[in-house]
């Protein structure tokens, strides 16, 4: 029951809203223990990807940001016009990266979301629209590889669009571009190329992508939830294999990029960028015969907080090209490092050709058990299954001195643990969103729990 009430024994468990006012300064100092124990759970770098910029000086900084703005509803431009400022070049600067001068006889645009999930339902949603109202489609479908984020996956879920997986080559980790092609249809509405995916770090043959695109006349979608603020860096930095995935590729019409990983702003915003404002007119709407109004919105959400916008504008503002470039070397030399401590032990192998982003499988051990004594060593990895494999994403905590060293020596012990302990069912697990092992279940039986004592309180009050 600890993990289930993780605070409960030091300050209790509130299950209806507290009879009286608490303090600011009670309720600060439980905020600050709570945040001072969780940070030390990935302060020394041992956490894979989470916590992307890790640079608590940075993280106070957009704080004060944050607070400037906070309370404002971004819905409200006529008071507040910041919004307006901040919005737009987010969306300019993200834009910037992913070369729009190579984009011809349109008008690139874009929206800032409030993450990867909402980028790309977002775009799903565009595709949808557009193709019924250009192409009379009324049973969309959309192809993906297998790897392709599950946000995907909701997205057809939400908005009546059928998904259709294709395999993906065991070999590149990559997608199998001619089994997308075979899946394709009058009623395809788009595709998507990663980059990079989620589980490999290995960015999609995008060309040959681009190319299916263009030939049967549909969008791509690029996934750069993950890398698209780092993998242009990396370009940039000279670092293989890093292909064009962007707009310089005729055939991509979107790509959504998450300011909150890195781009070093605060979880809750991401950029979704179309080639051409038309697709992007597709996520307005409109409901101009309402009692209350007229009624608009850009986008998905209705009201969304400035302060989200004004920590991730300053957060870019900020750092700029030199202080992404700089960061972006960090990372990429770390992994490598790190990737290099994996090469050098037969038992394991790395998936794919990655590049900040790496995950490694076994052939001769059950990888989990690796985990399970890298786990005791305070490594907190994400699980991945088909196959079993174990995924490290590197961001600034890594980039500290010695951490890759640790992870080389932790992992060089963890070999022998999991020889010893072959045939022997391991404690952890695949599981997203969590430690290996996994939270979710602890955090849905505290939720639960909670509205047991909820229902029972109501229960015990009796009617007027």
């Amino acid at each position: 029951m600890a993990n289930e009430f993780p605070y409960a024994e030091r300050f209790g468990v509130h299950r209806v809203l507290p009879e009286r006012p608490t303090s600011h300064e009670e309720i600060l100092a439980e905020l600050t223990a709570m945040a001072q124990a969780e940070d030390a759970a990935w302060e020394d770098g041992s956490c894979s990807g989470t916590m992307y910029c890790g640079d608590h000086e940075h993280y106070d900084f957009m704080t004060q940001a944050f607070g400037k703005f906070g309370h404002v509803n971004v819905l409200q431009r006529d008071i507040c016009p910041s919004a307006t400022v901040f919005e737009g070049e987010i969306v300019a600067m993200a834009l910037s990266l992913f070369h729009p001068e190579a984009i011809t006889g349109s008008t690139p645009a874009g929206s800032v979301t409030s993450g990867g999930s909402e980028s790309i339902v977002s775009a799903l949603l565009a595709y949808r629209d557009q193709a019924r109202a250009e192409r009379g489609i009324e049973r969309p479908n959309f192809v993906k590889p297998l790897s392709a984020h599950p946000a995907f996956d909701k997205g057809g879920h939400l908005f009546g669009i059928e998904v259709r997986d294709a395999p993906i080559d065991p070999e590149t980790t990559g997608a199998d571009v001619d089994a997308m092609a075979d899946l394709i249809d009058d009623d395809t509405i788009a595709i998507v190329g990663s980059a990079g995916n989620y589980g490999y770090g290995t960015i999609d043959p995008m060309a040959d992508l681009s190319e299916l695109a263009v030939d049967r006349g549909i969008g791509m979608h690029v996934d750069g939830c993950l890398g698209g603020f780092i993998l242009p860096f990396g370009e940039m930095l000279g670092y293989e294999p890093i292909p064009p995935f962007d707009f310089r590729l005729p055939g991509v019409t979107t790509i959504s990029a998450d300011t909150h990983k890195y781009g070093y702003g605060f979880k809750g915003t991401s950029t979704l960028l179309f080639r051409d404002e038309s697709l992007r007119r597709c996520l307005y709407f409109f409901k101009t015969d309402w009692n209350g109004g007229k009624y608009m919105s850009p986008g998905i959400a209705g009201s969304r907080s400035g302060g989200l916008l004004a920590a991730t504008w300053s957060s870019m503002v900020h750092l700029g090209r030199e202080g992404y470039l700089e960061r972006a070397r960090r990372v990429f030399e770390t992994s490598f490092a790190m990737q290099d401590a994996v090469r050098s032990h037969p038992e394991l192998r790395i998936l794919g050709r990655p590049t900040f982003c790496f995950a490694f499988t076994s052939d001769k051990l059950d990888i989990y058990h690796v985990n399970d004594f890298m786990k005791g060593r305070g490594w907190r990895f994400n699980g991945l299954q088909y196959p079993d494999a174990l995924h490290m994403a590197v961001t600034g905590p890594q980039t500290q001195p010695g951490v890759a060293d640790r992870f080389a020596a932790d992992l060089a012990e963890a070999i022998p643990y999991a020889r010893e302990h072959a045939g022997e069912p391991p404690h952890t697990g695949a599981i997203y969103g969590g430690a290996p092992g996994g939270a979710t279940p602890e955090v849905d039986g505290f939720i639960k729990d909670v509205m047991a004592g909820l229902l029972d309180t109501m229960q015990s009050v009796p009617p007027e």
